[in-house]
């Protein structure tokens, strides 16, 4: 029996793929006016039961209940017309239609209708209005538009439909953090209208910041359904690893040497302003700090992939110039960047390709030809030492999960043979169990005497996997922690100038 306060109640829901249990009997219930966070590693069967929520799937047993009634979802069409919709990573959206004609594509498909375009774009207008978005045009191209304003045209095109459920997956993977403020804002707007939300996603900080109830996966099972003000991170990550945070960041035992790489008085822009550090051999320096601090402009300004203004950089005690990342690079220097998909990985190429483009010269012999053999070794041994999980390297980096996508990029890294490595958000948008095996990548580096810088937005992981950190604030260094001094409480402080 369905419990009614409940706008979704899904009950004991099972479902198998060639023999694998992808879910064991979960229930979940959802309220109308929430947000509801659903989390786990990948694999975990989050995403699984949402389709079958939203009809993509079909349950091979359990039982759905909206609002107290048993519903029978067996397709997308059902899902629709029961009033669920999901927003994917990759938005359904026609390119070369408007955005009035997106939002009410079901409209197009009315057969025998005539369609009055002017009313059209008017319901379009309305509708974005109605969520603050009066500046997207209703006859532009969704094409031309950002991939924030399409990812509102895909909530529009949900709300036209009079969705009362709206599911979103990792919505803000693609989102710039200026862009990823203005989507918090629309959801906690569609909460207060009464809609049932179910927000998916790796980022932790977010389902703090976000979520009214977080319900926990974990093989294909539910573990629980817990009140976010109730749960933190530790408390979180222990339920959907299945163990404690301590053994969430492997041990490392330090071995740091002298300083290999240091930089005085860097200047660049607005955003940098006469920043000074060292890093040292076998040592994992942290940057830490809030958005807008500029700790990605300065190593952007530091790796010659902006204009750097002033300052001095030094190399083993040597002066050097760094005019481009091209520079960098020649000169031992690598950075993994921020966003992996635009400038970390060639999503639409082999595994193999993304692996040995930076190394190409090593495999190459007699009349520049490419030696398959040498390049095929090299190839499965890091793959081996990284642990990623791929079919065949001749698959495509855009079949792996995002996780492997990652270690794809610090493989790409490492083939250029850099000891000193910038690492920006190395973690970021990878599930937890990817996190882990990332974190072991880093620690066995440092093992091996390289130099790793790492920003990080996430205090938990500056603070497991640090053994010193920076902090900035507007653009410049305001404070250095030491390993025994790194706490939350620290790092808050420094980085928003409190009784420093």
């Amino acid at each position: 029996m369905a419990d009614i306060q409940y706008h979704v109640d899904m009950q004991n829901i099972c479902k198998i793929f060639g023999g694998v249990k992808a879910l064991q009997n979960v229930s979940i219930q959802i309220k109308s006016g929430e947000i509801h966070a659903l989390v786990g590693e990948n694999g975990a069967g989050k995403s699984t039961l949402m389709k079958i929520l939203s009809g993509a799937y079909v349950r091979d047993s359990g039982d759905i209940y909206l609002d107290g009634k048993k519903v029978a979802i067996n397709n997308p069409k059902d899902g629709i017309g029961h009033g669920i919709s999901v927003i994917y990573q990759e938005f359904a959206l026609i390119g070369s239609l408007t955005v009035a004609e997106n939002i009410f594509i079901d409209k197009l498909n009315d057969k025998g209708k005539l369609i009055n375009w002017k009313i059209l774009r008017e319901k379009a207008t309305n509708v974005l209005s109605s969520l603050g978005f009066s500046n997207i045009p209703a006859n532009k191209i969704v094409s031309e538009l950002s991939v924030a304003h399409q990812q509102v045209v895909e909530i529009c095109k949900a709300l036209a439909r009079e969705s009362s459920v709206l599911i979103l997956d990792e919505p803000t993977a693609v989102l710039a953090s200026s862009e990823v403020e203005q989507l918090f804002k629309l959801l906690k707007d569609l909460r207060s209208k009464d809609v049932a939300i179910v927000y998916i996603s790796h980022r932790l900080e977010e389902i703090f910041r976000l979520s009214d109830r977080i319900t926990v996966m974990k093989d294909g099972c539910c573990v629980g359904t817990y009140d976010t003000p109730s749960m933190d991170e530790k408390k979180l990550v222990s339920l959907m690893i299945g163990r404690t945070l301590e053994s969430y960041f492997p041990a490392r035992e330090p071995n740091i040497g002298e300083t290999v790489f240091k930089v005085e008085n860097i200047k660049s822009g607005k955003a940098v302003r006469d920043v000074s550090f060292e890093v040292r051999e076998g040592e994992v320096l942290g940057i830490s700090g809030l958005v807008g601090s500029g700790r990605t402009e300065t190593m952007r300004a530091i790796f010659g992939a902006d204009p750097l203004e002033g300052g001095k950089i030094f190399l083993n005690g040597k002066a050097i110039k760094i005019k481009s990342p091209m520079s960098a690079v020649r000169q031992g220097i690598g950075m993994l960047p921020e966003d992996r998909k635009a400038h970390g990985v060639l999503l639409k190429m082999p595994i193999r390709t993304n692996i040995t483009l930076t190394r190409l010269k090593a495999f190459t012999g007699p009349f520049n030809v490419i030696s398959k053999k040498k390049e095929t070794i090299y190839i499965n041994d890091m793959v081996q030492k990284l642990a990623i999980k791929a079919g065949s390297v001749e698959n495509n980096t855009n079949s792996l999960s995002g996780g492997n996508q990652q270690k794809i990029a610090i493989a790409k890294l490492l083939a250029s043979d850099c000891k000193v490595l910038i690492l920006d958000e190395p973690t970021r948008g990878v599930d937890v169990g990817a996190k882990i095996e990332i974190y072991k990548i880093i620690n066995s580096l440092v093992a091996q005497k390289y130099a790793v810088i790492m920003i990080s937005s996430e205090m938990m992981e500056v603070i497991g996997m640090c053994d010193r950190v920076m902090v900035m604030r507007s653009g410049s260094m305001v404070g250095e922690l030491q390993k025994n001094e790194l706490t939350e409480q620290n790092l808050i402080n420094y980085s928003m100038g409190v009784n420093v």
